[in-house]
């Protein structure tokens, strides 16, 4: 490396430890990481303000923003606590099938969803439901976020990077249903097993009397019916929309954001939103923000793409040991910078391979099980995980990041795990189909289209795209 790169990446450890021994809270040493980072790349000439704006995923930001809005409305009219007195009464008080139903309804949602909105929408639940128990939320909380990002892996909406690698690789709905889903309906049902034994004193624990619980009327919990009937017909268009993104060409961030806005204006027409405002975690957006400027520069120092490159560089000789680097690496650096901008800095990398005309199916299938489960190694590993850490910090228990690392770990290397040996059996059966490379379909960080962004050869002419002598870059 560098004296850039060296610089670039003792600006990421430094901060990246501060997260990890929680010495400084995650959302003020990610902004002094991201001012670090771009007093550096502007003295040493390696990244500029502009481009730490366009290293910013405004779409994931927008997303979060707007399910935030909508969720934040709705617990002023107490359906999260009737959901949490229902849904109580159901398991009859059982921490153990409490964890396994909130666990199932959360990866079946984020299939269909995403994982994002998913946990923004069963996190509150769930920490009323344990309040209302009288146990503690976190192992629930962190089978949740867990599963979340297990169940959003199985089909190509259900998680950002299935998003971009399915736009990247000309990958359909039933390309994902095909190759991911049977990964992760193994991987999910052994997930569920690790959780148990993990959570195996916690789950055990007795609740407070379940004849009181099941006394409680979960109608007379809600306050505000009208605005409850306007919210949730708002939500219920928002997720239509969600279905019909793709055909509409409208991005998950502007979905969202109608969602917002038309439930502020059912709602909120003549009152202020500030309340509303405030219960929305601007903490989590700030510190994806931060996270997405320190990573930026991590890539504009050529610090990701050596990473990647080095991946790569046995994709001729072995494919098979490639795509079985690409899933581990990736799960292990996407725990590390966060599957979002992990994903989009492999994209243009496997772009290259297809150019040079090697067949990269197999590694798309492994960068997204690779990203998708790596994820769930460390809280700052997928947005999910952030979201659920945020949210614990308003319990008695909130969630640390060596607790998140305890669970997390044998969670992830158990679908990983499995993940490999589907990649074997993929490789040796020949079972791989869908797209190879779209160019133009995918962009990166900076805006740039994906064919763009590939260094070409040294020794070959680059062209402007269309003639015959243009080539991925």
């Amino acid at each position: 490396m560098d004296t850039i790169q060296i610089i670039a990446v003792a600006i990421f450890a430094v901060t990246f430890f501060f997260i990890l021994t929680e010495r400084i809270h995650r959302t003020v040493i990610g902004l002094a990481g991201a001012v670090a980072m771009l007093i550096a790349g502007i003295a040493f000439h390696f990244y500029e303000p502009h481009e730490a704006i366009a290293a910013v995923d405004f779409n994931t930001l927008g997303l979060l923003f707007g399910m935030m809005v909508i969720v934040a409305i709705l617990e002023e009219t107490g359906v999260f606590q009737a959901l949490g007195i229902w849904t109580a009464k159901k398991t009859r008080g059982s921490p153990w099938y409490l964890m396994l139903g909130l666990g199932l309804l959360t990866s079946v949602l984020s299939m269909i969803l995403d994982n994002v909105t998913t946990i923004i929408l069963i996190v509150p639940v769930t920490i009323i439901v344990a309040r209302v128990l009288g146990i503690n939320p976190a192992p629930i909380l962190l089978a949740e976020a867990i599963l979340s990002n297990v169940g959003g892996t199985g089909t190509l909406i259900g998680d950002p990077p299935n998003i971009m690698i399915g736009s990247a690789a000309g990958f359909s709905f039933n390309d994902f249903l095909m190759h991911t889903l049977p990964v992760v309906l193994v991987a999910w049902i052994a997930t569920v097993f690790v959780l148990r034994w993990l959570f195996k004193d916690e789950l055990a624990k007795k609740p407070r009397s379940i004849d009181e619980l099941l006394k409680m009327d979960e109608h007379e919990a809600i306050t505000d019916w009208p605005t409850l009937t306007k919210t949730l017909w708002v939500l219920g268009f928002t997720v239509i929309l969600f279905f019909l993104h793709g055909a509409l060409h409208l991005d998950a961030a502007v979905v969202a954001l109608i969602g917002a806005s038309l439930a502020l204006l059912l709602v909120h027409a003549t009152k202020d939103p500030q309340p509303v405002l405030q219960r929305t975690e601007l903490s989590v957006l700030l510190f994806f923000g931060a996270l997405f400027v320190i990573v930026g520069g991590l890539e504009h120092a050529g610090v990701l793409e050596l990473l990647a490159a080095a991946i790569s560089s046995g994709a001729a000789d072995n494919l098979l040991l490639t795509a079985l680097v690409v899933l581990w690496a990736s799960a292990i650096l996407s725990a590390i910078v966060d599957n979002i901008p992990m994903t989009v800095a492999m994209i243009p990398i496997i772009g290259f391979l297809a150019a040079e005309g090697i067949e990269v199916n197999l590694l798309w299938w492994a960068l997204a099980l690779g990203v998708g489960f790596g994820g769930n190694i460390t809280p700052i590993g997928s947005t999910a995980g952030i979201i659920v850490t945020s949210k614990s910090e308003h319990t008695d228990d909130p969630i640390s990041f060596k607790r998140w690392l305890a669970t997390g770990t044998p969670a992830a290397f158990t679908g990983l795990t499995i993940a490999s040996i589907f990649l074997i059996i993929y490789h040796q059966s020949g079972y791989v189909t869908g797209g190879s490379f779209v160019e133009g379909t995918m962009e990166g960080m900076h805006g740039a289209p994906v064919e763009e962004q590939v260094e070409a050869p040294i020794d070959d002419p680059v062209t402007e795209p269309g003639t015959e002598e243009s080539i991925v870059r």
